[in-house]
């Protein structure tokens, strides 16, 4: 009989009756107090109830998105004269987008609300409709106006995009609130169940929950000699059965692999449970990571990141073009930033400070200056008063900023000169943070990875909390953008960096 141990203020399932003593070569079952232990058979259903609605929701922004696209494609292309032949075209224009769309997976459940994989789905769409209508054209030799597929497909890819995005916004909140999850069951040893829960329970708009982990007893209760025991499938069937659960995560268990997590995938496919395997490999990017096929078995490989050649060169390129244009988007609000500095306080406009690159490389930093004309000699009086992570020196309540340097933080206007760093080529519009050269000489071994790429203008850093983080979490970002970084994952960033400044999170 498998023994269950209940958390604090769990009720104790009626049917679970005790383990026979001496019973030790069982799994134990922990359930977070957080959860309900038992839910109703009822809940079994509710996976699918928002799962169908969501598919509708999908199947409806798509058919929109596609009408959207032929009716401003046809206006924008013939104007009042339509012929009968194009508002064909434009009905079942609709009808190609959906079926490119489930071509490329856009309504498999398990990207649902994952939001990236979706949106890659609608971008592969739009590229097949695309290929699909070019190829269509020359083998039947109908001649469709080209400027009507050019219009045509980028609107309804842009519309597809807005509506998709509505609805990860939507579901998004509901997991925020607890609605939309997917149950889950953890099994595998202590410190991978731990790190598995830590890392779902993190981010919850990705909808999962975790209700129970299956871990030998000897992991879980603290002995002198644990022993080393099995799990059975018939263990984490009697699990999966008594908590509702939705899907199984393995987290990198030797017991649980081969031939006995294949026999596992078939009886929870028979329940219609999904099951996810956990390589245990943190802080890695999905693109990375990818599945081959070798001698009949499926090995995981991991890409090496890339730190130079043509994807830098690429990045270089972008960061250059991109900055000049938004060097002379705010050149305005240079000028009057520059003025506004120079008759407020006493000190030259720009602060220059010495900041290292990448390979190590110093380079002086320009910042508006934010600060009184002697605010590095007052330091060391306010040091008691440090607010920071330990390293950097942060006060929420600096005496030393000035009044006009106050809102210039706030919304990080004081870094705007910083693009003059970016066409130099000293920096890049985003990455990691430019450390000082006393932060470079703390670092551990693993820290100077962060030191592969340039330092950003903006970052994982300023979109996760800016001076709010801690060093280790301020490094930990650092480390996985140099580990993972693309063009894709550079524009993310920029986007979630005006929200955050918009929001003036973290700064002071």
């Amino acid at each position: 009989m498998t023994e269950f141990v209940m958390s604090e203020g769990l009720a104790e399932p009626a049917d679970l009756r005790p383990a026979p003593s001496g019973d030790r070569r069982r799994p134990v079952w922990v359930v977070p107090d957080t959860v309900p232990a038992v839910l109703p058979r009822s809940a079994r259903y509710t996976e699918a109830r928002w799962v169908a609605k969501y598919r509708r929701a999908s199947l409806a922004a798509d058919l929109g998105a596609g009408g959207i696209g032929a009716a401003l494609a046809l206006v924008a292309r013939f104007g009042a004269q339509i012929n009968l032949g194009y508002v064909v075209l434009g009905v079942l224009l609709p009808v190609a987008w959906v079926a490119c769309v489930a071509l490329q997976r856009g309504y498999e459940t398990r990207y649902f609300g994952t939001g990236p994989e979706e949106f890659r789905s609608i971008i592969r769409a739009a590229v097949a409709l695309t290929a699909i209508v070019a190829i269509s054209s020359y083998a039947t030799k109908s001649e469709v106006a080209r400027g009507f597929v050019v219009l045509a497909v980028p609107m309804t890819c842009a519309a597809a995009m807005v509506g998709r995005w509505m609805l990860h916004r939507q579901i998004s909140w509901r997991r925020f609130a607890g609605r939309c999850m997917r149950r889950v069951l953890v099994v595998g040893r202590n410190d991978q169940v731990t790190t598995l829960k830590r890392h779902l329970e993190e981010r919850p708009a990705d909808g999962y929950v975790v209700v129970a982990s299956c871990l030998p007893r000897g992991d879980a209760f603290e002995e002198p000699e644990p022993e080393r025991l099995g799990r059975t499938e018939m263990d984490i069937l009697a699990a999966v059965d008594q908590y509702t659960v939705e899907v199984v995560a393995v987290a990198a268990d030797p017991e649980l692999a081969g031939h006995t997590l294949r026999k596992l995938s078939w009886a929870l496919e028979q329940r219609g449970v999904e099951l996810i395997v956990s390589p245990g490999i943190v802080e890695v990017a999905g693109p990375r990571i990818s599945i081959r096929p070798v001698a009949g078995l499926s090995l995981l490989h991991l890409e090496r990141p890339s730190v130079s050649g043509g994807p830098h060169l690429l990045k270089s390129i972008f960061d250059r073009v991109v900055g000049c244009l938004m060097l002379l988007g705010v050149a305005p609000i240079l000028l009057v930033t520059a003025i506004l500095v120079k008759l407020t306080s006493r000190g030259p406009v720009l602060f220059r400070q010495t900041r290292v690159g990448r390979g190590g490389k110093q380079f002086q930093m320009l910042k508006f200056r934010t600060m009184v004309a002697d605010a590095e000699a007052r330091k060391a009086e306010l040091h008691a008063l440090n607010e920071g992570n330990g390293v950097l020196f942060k006060l929420r309540d600096d005496p030393r900023v000035t009044r006009v340097g106050r809102y210039l933080r706030r919304f990080s206007i004081d870094e705007l000169p910083q693009l003059v760093n970016v066409l130099r080529g000293d920096m890049s519009l985003v990455g990691p943070r430019p450390p000082l050269p006393a932060e470079v000489a703390q670092y551990a071994i693993d820290d100077a990875r962060r030191m592969l790429v340039k330092p950003g203008l903006t970052g994982l850093w300023q979109v996760s909390g800016r001076s709010d983080l801690t060093w280790e979490e301020s490094m930990r970002l650092d480390l996985r953008y140099a580990d993972n970084w693309s063009i894709a994952l550079d524009l993310l960033i920029l986007w979630k960096t005006a929200r955050a400044v918009l929001g003036s999170d973290g700064a002071y």
